[in-house]
Formats: structure tokens, C-alpha cells, sequence
């Protein structure tokens, strides 16, 4: 296994300016200026390209469809009720983005710039941390007058690469906490590889209802046969469309031992895409845009869709809020073998 265990910073990345991490068998990138989005996760000892990528598509492309290319985090994640978002002391009202079904969609966190807080390259690992302070010098401040700063800890080792993400409110008004990832997985995931031999493993419970506009309407429903293909591992995540499945997070095993999130085989080598996820994630939320763009999106949310605006008790909606000083934290994992 190569030893090295190199962060460079002002890395050329198809035109953009990214940081380039590589410890171990993996090379990581990551674009501060387009939201702190990991634009790719590469095991560069077994040809394995974890999130979407493609040689071709210029870094201009990906900035203009940031929530569709590597490991984007997004605040706040997925869809709102005509904008609205309730807490227990405001009312927000969000722009409309997604005018097709009347939502907003995805927030704005990874749309922004985030700075390079600290690097270092020690101890047989990589790290860095990049940060968002949101103030009133933003845009969407007029929107929603909350000051908060999100933060992420990436580290890349032998152990593959790790994202802490913390959330804090720097208000004196409640702060809604729902994050999500919008996790793009690469389809072929290994050089020389096919999508049809791909399988997707994700402990799931009980099925998430979502109404006509992919809003949470209240329910959880029985695993029908094509939602247990998630939990016994056959379901193949590309040539079919998955628009929006959403489900309770159970408990996963993976060699054996317990293993708190999904996992992404190739049948034909042997080969895994691993991601483990922290308890916070509550939910998976399953994706691939029509089936056939090389890509899929197993999405960890910690709290249901609409979560600020529903009436279902927070120990299930996984809604939750922040306090002045508080600050909110989850993790997850990516490996490969």
C-alpha cells in the first residue's frame, strides 16, 4: 500500500481551485469554493471511483449542477412546503426553487464558499477542516435571520475518508437541524466495470410516505418485494428509475458485525463501496435521476422530509433544534475494498 500521506492546497481540478488529499490507497478532492463538496474519492489501488465522476465534464459543468456531482452536504436538505419552515419560535419563508412542485428545495449551504480553516498531514492521515459562518451579509439572510456556522472535518487515511460535519447556532433563535448528503455514487464503480453487476445494500425499516409533490405525508408504510431488495442487498441501483424512496434506518451487518449504514458491491469482482453513517442519520432517502446518467444517490438524512413543518413527534420526524451556542454533530465514513 503506498505510505504517502500529502494535502495540497491551490490543486488545479479541471479549472477549479480544490484541495488535494491522498493517504494510503486513496486520492480525495475537495472544493472548498463549491460548497466543501468532495468532487471525488478514487482507490487508486483497485480502480475505484466512489463518487460520480467523469474525465470530460469540466469543473464548470459541476459547478452549475453542484447537487448532482461528488458528495455535496446539504443544509437545509430536500424539500419544503412552500418554503415554509417552522420552528418553535419563527416562521420562514424560503424561496420557491422547485416550481414544478411548489417546494424549496436543498438550501443554500452548498452553494456557497467555504474557507479552509486548518490542514495538516500527520499521524498517517490527511486532514481538513472548511467552514460557512451565515450572517446577514448572505443573500437568503433576508429569508431566514438565523446566524449559524456549519463546519466540516474531512480526514483521509488508510481507513478510508471521514466527514464530521458540526452545525451551530450563533443566534438567539432556534436553529432547525436536518442534514443530509446528497451522495452521487459512480456507476460503473470500478475500471473495466458494469452497472449490471452492481448491487445496493441499505438498512432500511419501515417505508417513509411521501405525497404527490415528495413530501412527507406523516405515514410509514410495510416493506413491499421492491422495497426489501434494499435490505437484502439485490437491488440495482442504475437501468431502473428510483425517484425518491425514502425509509427508517435499521441496523446493517457487514463481515459479520454490526454495520450502521449501506454498501455497494460488485458482484462481478468482489469489490465494496462502504458507508457508514453516525446514529443521527435516521433516514435513507434512495435516488438515481431516471436510471441512466452513470450515477446513484443512497442519501443519509437525519430527519424526514418537511421535518420543521410536520405534526409528528420529534423521537420520529428526527427534527430537532439548537439553541445559542449549541452545536449539532453527525458523521460518516467511505471505504472501499
Amino acid at each position: 500500500m503506498n505510505n504517502i500521506n500529502k494535502i495540497s492546497l491551490n490543486f488545479n481540478f479541471k479549472g477549479a481551485n480544490c484541495v488535494k488529499m491522498q493517504s494510503g490507497k486513496y486520492t480525495a478532492i475537495i472544493a472548498p469554493t463549491m460548497g466543501a463538496a468532495v468532487l471525488r474519492l478514487h482507490d487508486d489501488e483497485n480502480g475505484i471511483e466512489v463518487f460520480r465522476y467523469r474525465k470530460d465534464v469540466s469543473a464548470e459543468t459541476i459547478n452549475a449542477q453542484r447537487e448532482v456531482w461528488g458528495l455535496p452536504t446539504l443544509y437545509l436538505p430536500n424539500r419544503f412546503d412552500r418554503g415554509l419552515v417552522k420552528t418553535s419560535d419563527g416562521e420562514y419563508h424560503l424561496p420557491v426553487n422547485e416550481t414544478k412542485f411548489d417546494n424549496h428545495l436543498h438550501g443554500w449551504v452548498h452553494l456557497r464558499e467555504h474557507d479552509v480553516e486548518c490542514y495538516s498531514e500527520d499521524g498517517g492521515k490527511c486532514v481538513l477542516v472548511t467552514s460557512y459562518t451565515f450572517n446577514e451579509k448572505d443573500e437568503m439572510y433576508r429569508y431566514f435571520p438565523v446566524d449559524f456556522k456549519i463546519s466540516y472535518t474531512f480526514t483521509l487515511s488508510g481507513k478510508g475518508l471521514l466527514q464530521e460535519i458540526y452545525l451551530t447556532d450563533n443566534s438567539d433563535k432556534a436553529l432547525p437541524v436536518s442534514i443530509c448528503t446528497h451522495t452521487c455514487l459512480n456507476a460503473p464503480m470500478c475500471d473495466g466495470g458494469q452497472e449490471s453487476t452492481m448491487r445496493m445494500c441499505v438498512p432500511i425499516g419501515e417505508k417513509c410516505g411521501l405525497t404527490d409533490r415528495f413530501i412527507s405525508d406523516e405515514k410509514f408504510y410495510p416493506l413491499t418485494d421492491w422495497d426489501m431488495e434494499y435490505k437484502n442487498g439485490t437491488k440495482v441501483p442504475t437501468g431502473q428509475i428510483i425517484e425518491n424512496d425514502m425509509y427508517k434506518a435499521e441496523m446493517n451487518t457487514y463481515k459479520g458485525k454490526p454495520f450502521y449504514g449501506s454498501v455497494i458491491a460488485d458482484t462481478a469482482n468482489g469489490h465494496v463501496i462502504c458507508n457508514e453513517v453516525s446514529k443521527e442519520f435516521r433516514f435513507w432517502n434512495m435516488w438515481n435521476d431516471e436510471g441512466g446518467k452513470g450515477y446513484f444517490c443512497p442519501e443519509p438524512m437525519t430527519a424526514l422530509i418537511n421535518a420543521p413543518n410536520l405534526s409528528l413527534p420529534r423521537e420520529v420526524s428526527g427534527y430537532t433544534e439548537l439553541k445559542k451556542g449549541q452545536t449539532f454533530k453527525c458523521w460518516q465514513r467511505f471505504f472501499t475494498e
